[in-house]
């Protein structure tokens, strides 16, 4: 597919900005100033102050003894990257690739999203026009290169397109500043009269590499399309995404249910075919007043079963508010992992974790209640018991090492074992009672000691011992002294967990 890029450039991005945010400012000249050496320069103006002949670099002393009613405002820093990172992301509903192109534009990668609005020209003109809705003054281009795109948005007929493979004939009349060429290069230009991209474009490349070096060859290259140029996106590109623009702004959930169901029908059919499954998935609401509205899915196994995504969208379909309507779908599939739907068919009747319908109940479970954490825990290499399990990442995921069912332990294990109060006979004998939370436990049996000594290579620290104890209520508990008796430490003892 052939690459197409358009470019949009705000010729008064911070003094709109203003305007929209501040209605009373449209009808007088304004400014906004920054401090360079202790004085104050114009850094943006208005059209209104364009027209009395106040631009950018001007001094303020001297732009008000050109006009003494100049409203001034001083410059918010950071404001322009602001701006631009905000324009771009409400971009976003128009191409999924878009990059600020400081100070006052950016560049959209559009190749295979113009036809969704019937075309460039519907294209650009629907862009325009929707900016000039919002306030803001912008020409935009269309052309193979970002360069081109570049030149003629700024340089060239406003709005226009340049054919497929037509831009070197488009560029030859416009100036040499058109190129992105440095001060200095373009300096050397105007003195030998070469004011055109045509006047120097067809001279020997060995002339213009010594007089003017390669960073005007390399930017004329770039323009024409012989040397490749990049943009970085402000979003990831993400390899499974779908989009769905609407020809009529939906405000409804069923308008929301069935652009999902379209989105999930296209996804699922490419993933099945790749062989892949969902792992998480997130839906994008792009509103027409700019603001985006988000729910998210996860699974607990790689799936591309259509219905079961959809189930767990629909029980966050209420959280979006469409406001004045939603203009722009898009579904995100960021994490996804191997997944065989045909052997998933084949074997539906499987029982446990393998069975297609427990994952899809834990994903409903855990898509009902944000706050629900179901994990699933694997052993893990290690002797010490807070490290002797890890958390599964799916319930695929197949343990490397067996459990360690030498000797006992408990169904529940504390996260942080807790201090308690033991009395106990001469060392190594196991406890008679202990106090915990207020209540004393008399033992009737014990099993121990199971000593388990720190791995020395992680850290280090008192050995443990261990015993398996039961109360006359037949409660049994995982006691462990921590290293050597010593009659002088009150807090040896610990509870570590709970038998059923």
């Amino acid at each position: 597919m052939k690459k197409r890029f358009a470019s949009l450039w705000f010729r008064h991005l911070k003094t709109d900005w203003m305007a929209v945010g501040h209605p009373q400012l449209r009808g007088i000249p304004f400014v906004f100033a920054i401090s360079t050496h202790g004085k104050l320069i114009v850094n943006a103006s208005n059209h209104l102050a364009e027209q009395e002949g106040i631009y950018p670099g001007l001094a303020i002393a001297d732009a008000k003894a050109f006009l003494p009613s100049l409203k001034v405002i001083n410059e918010r820093p950071g404001l322009t990257e602001k701006l631009l990172h905000s324009i771009a992301h409400w971009c976003i509903r128009y191409t999924p690739v878009v990059a600020v192109d400081p100070p006052e534009g950016m560049i959209l990668d559009i190749s295979g999203c113009a036809h969704l609005w019937g075309g460039e020209e519907s294209y650009i003109q629907h862009i325009v026009s929707r900016f000039k809705q919002h306030g803001y003054d912008v020409q935009m281009s269309i052309a193979d290169t970002i360069g081109a795109a570049w030149a003629i948005a700024r340089f060239g007929k406003e709005n226009s397109i340049v054919k497929t493979d037509r831009q070197f004939d488009a560029l030859l009349t416009l100036p040499a500043p058109a190129l992105r060429l440095e001060a200095p290069v373009l300096t050397r230009l105007q003195s030998l009269g070469l004011k055109t991209i045509g006047s120097f474009a067809a001279m020997p490349r060995t002339a213009l590499r010594r007089r003017f070096g390669h960073h005007l060859l390399l930017r004329l290259d770039q323009a024409i399309g012989h040397e490749d140029e990049f943009i970085v996106s402000i979003k990831p590109i993400f390899p499974y995404e779908e989009r769905l623009p609407c020809l009529e702004p939906i405000r409804t959930a069923d308008g929301i249910e069935l652009a999902l169901q379209q989105l999930l029908h296209a996804i699922c059919k490419r993933l099945i075919g790749e062989g892949k499954g969902v792992r998480e998935a997130v839906l994008q609401c792009h509103r027409v007043d700019g603001k985006i509205e988000q729910i998210n899915i996860g699974t607990n196994r790689a799936t591309a079963h259509e219905h079961h995504l959809f189930q767990l969208f629909a029980l966050k379909i209420a959280q979006i508010e469409p406001a004045l309507g939603i203009e722009l779908f898009i579904l995100e599939v960021p994490k996804v992992e191997e997944a065989d739907p045909v052997q998933e068919n084949l074997w539906g009747n499987r029982i446990g974790l393998d069975n297609p319908m427990v994952t899809e109940l834990l994903d409903r479970l855990k898509s009902r209640d944000p706050n629900c954490d179901i994990s699933r825990y694997l052993p893990a290499a290690h002797y010490w018991p807070e490290r002797s399990m890890k958390t599964a990442g799916s319930v695929q995921e197949v343990a490397t090492v067996d459990w360690q069912t030498e000797r006992p332990r408990p169904t529940r294990l504390l996260s942080i074992p807790e201090p308690i109060l033991v009395t106990a006979p001469i060392p190594d004998y196991p406890p008679l009672l202990f106090r915990y939370k207020g209540e004393v436990y008399t033992i009737k049996k014990a099993d121990g000691p199971e000593r388990i000594e720190r791995e020395w290579w992680i850290d280090k620290g008192e050995h443990r011992d261990y015993y398996a104890v039961e109360d006359e209520k037949g409660q049994r508990f995982w006691l462990y002294r921590s290293g050597h008796y010593d009659d002088s430490l009150p807090n040896q003892w610990f509870l570590h967990g709970f038998f059923a």
